[in-house]
């Protein structure tokens, strides 16, 4: 079912079906390259969580009690449906979220290699067997937590929620899920694919609502037994902190502001390309985002040449649209975000030199910007930009790079230029982060782990690493007797 706009028509998922919720409020959907309201999203009440939640706890007995082998087939046959369905995902999520729709429809193939991932990762939850005392056999085993309370933002509408359902999932947890309620139908077209592939009533079950009302209840209830979240670092405080007063583990990945540091032997011209690559990926709205560009004083004018062409090179438009390589921001608050930022640099004597502007039509589009002489008192060098915004400062010794770099309290993700496997290591020794990438800013991969340090929080997702929030450790003695 589809709306007036072509929109599908959106619904919550709980105990095996899709439901509208019980009073019917809602909340607009809003194409943000067009500023139209393309549907609805309905919010759920304290009931319908309520019936979510029985619904995952009655879900969890079924699903852990199902064996790994029948488990990992559903998980395989859910990946095959993602990677079929992909242009028409990445359709709805470009109306919804903006991004071009090369990025929209690779992202739903990522999604489908990261449950494939996880899926095979299950049957490798191993325990161990310990050498102990004659009669007495001493085992650790790896067991699901439980119902899982996930929550999770627009940026990446089908990546995103992936990353929890296919780790709870390959677990053996069942889930109830909070996705934007921005990005919906993007959310509802994953779930599907689950359903779709045969995962019992209740294991899984998709919700939307009001995002302070919902974590409260969905933490508080006796029901949940881990939050799993992504988003920024002042609702991460928040919510781990309802977990706390819960005695609830949490799983957090928060927001960053990733220093790049281009080292005095690096190629300016190759690490200011694949740099801007980054940064305009998904209009900047990625928490991993480059958003810090420290460069050595001998190559700062090179780079920053090189950063502004590539900068003037990227096609601003509708992410349906031919040829359009950045998207809107995903909604009005970036865009004020976007400006505030720019004024307060500009204000404290630093100069744009190329964008710095909401550009003049409908949508929610800002230009692709560089900034130079950002003094480290602006706001810009202090707070998350989360758009299209690069300040290039430069340095003269590594060690004041590096200082520059770890000041901040995040700590996800960061970058290195060099051609030196002396200075990579100590970039590797002492950038303060949770992700590091050397010679490039690639993104996440499902066989290795990403998370954070310091404010940009903890636990991790991807690798082997994934299911570790999701498991619990249980020490067995077992004292044979005759």
């Amino acid at each position: 079912m589809t709306t007036e706009h072509g929109h599908p028509a959106v619904r919550m998922h709980i105990a095996g079906e899709w439901c509208q919720g019980g009073t019917g409020r809602t909340a607009p959907i809003v194409n943000p390259a067009t500023e139209e309201v393309i549907g609805e999203v309905p919010l759920a009440t304290t009931a319908d969580l309520d019936r979510a939640l029985g619904a995952a706890d009655e879900g969890f007995r079924v699903w852990r009690g199902t064996p790994v082998a029948r488990r990992t087939a559903i998980l395989h046959a859910a990946a095959g449906l993602i990677d079929e369905r992909a242009a028409e995902i990445g359709r709805v999520m470009t109306r919804e979220q903006g991004k071009p729709l090369a990025e929209s429809t690779g992202e739903a193939h990522r999604t489908a290699d990261t449950l494939r991932w996880h899926a095979d990762d299950a049957r490798r939850a191993y325990g161990r067997v310990i050498p102990s005392a004659p009669g007495t056999v001493l085992t650790v085993r790896r067991e699901p937590v439980g119902p899982v309370a996930a929550f999770v933002p627009w940026n990446f509408p089908v990546g995103g929620p992936n990353r929890k359902i296919s780790s709870a999932l390959s677990a053996g947890c069942s889930l109830v899920i909070k996705a934007s309620e921005e990005t919906p139908a993007t959310a509802a077209a994953l779930v599907r694919c689950y359903l779709d592939a045969g995962l019992p009533p209740g294991v899984l079950n998709l919700v939307f609502g009001e995002p302070a009302e919902v974590s409260a209840h969905l933490i508080a209830s006796p029901v949940t037994r881990l939050i799993a979240f992504t988003g920024s670092v002042p609702v991460g405080r928040l919510l781990a902190a309802e977990a706390g007063r819960a005695m609830k583990p949490s799983l957090m990945e928060l927001g960053g502001h990733a220093p790049v540091i281009v080292c005095a032997d690096a190629d300016p011209v190759q690490a200011a390309r694949r740099a801007a690559q980054a940064k305009f990926a998904n209009a900047g709205q990625v928490c991993t985002s480059p958003s810090r560009f420290l460069v050595h004083e001998s190559l700062a004018e090179d780079f920053t040449a090189e950063f502004v062409k590539a900068a003037e090179a990227v096609v601003v438009g509708d992410g349906l649209s031919e040829g359009t390589t950045m998207g809107p921001l995903a909604n009005e608050r970036r865009l004020e975000a976007m400006e505030r930022l720019t004024a307060d640099a500009v204000a404290r004597g630093a100069k744009v030199l190329t964008g710095g502007e909401r550009l003049d039509r409908a949508g929610y589009f800002f230009a692709p910007t560089v900034l130079t002489g950002v003094p480290a008192d602006a706001d810009l060098m202090h707070e998350e930009p989360f758009g299209p915004l690069a300040p290039i400062t430069a340095f003269t010794g590594l060690d004041e790079a590096l200082a520059t770099a770890n000041a901040l309290p995040y700590g996800l993700a960061a970058y290195g230029f060099t051609r030196s496997a002396a200075t990579a290591e100590r970039l590797s020794d002492e950038l303060e982060a949770g992700i590091l990438s050397v010679n490039h800013c690639g993104g996440s991969v499902p066989e290795a782990p990403s998370g954070g340090v310091k404010d940009s929080g903890y636990g991790r997702e991807g690798g082997p690493e994934a299911l570790d929030a999701y498991l619990i450790t249980k020490r067995v003695s077992h004292l044979l007797v005759p």
